[in-house]
Parts: C-alpha cells; sequence; structure tokens
C-alpha cells in the first residue's frame, strides 16, 4: 500500500486550505483530494511535478508499506 503526507505537508508547511495548496501544486482540487485521502496514486508525472513544487522528494512524500 502506498501512503503519501501530503495532508500533514499541507497543514504543517504550508498551512493552506486545499484550493490555494491545489494552485500551488498544479492539481486540480477533486483529482488532489483522491491523492490526499490516498484513494487515488499520481501518475510518475504528477507525482514529481509535485515534489518538486514542494521542495521535496517523492520519498519524503510518499512511502510504500
Amino acid at each position: 500500500m502506498v501512503n503519501n503526507k501530503l495532508k500533514k505537508i499541507r497543514m504543517q508547511k504550508y498551512m493552506m486550505n486545499k484550493k490555494q495548496f491545489c494552485k500551488l501544486i498544479g492539481v486540480v482540487e477533486q483529482q488532489y483530494g483522491r491523492y490526499e485521502n490516498s484513494s487515488y496514486q499520481p501518475s510518475l508525472e504528477v507525482a514529481l511535478r509535485i515534489s518538486k513544487a514542494l521542495e521535496m522528494s517523492v520519498n519524503d512524500i510518499w512511502s510504500l508499506e
């Protein structure tokens, strides 16, 4: 199972609501909600874009359990 820390990062590091955060990372809000609750995983391209926008490694955001 793949888990992520997107909500934790959004709330603790950026203190933004979903709409603001989605604008920062370039993802539509509906799709981002699926990523955040782990019901859907982003493509590799989107994961890399998100990690670049957050200035974090993919491994710092997602983990395999």
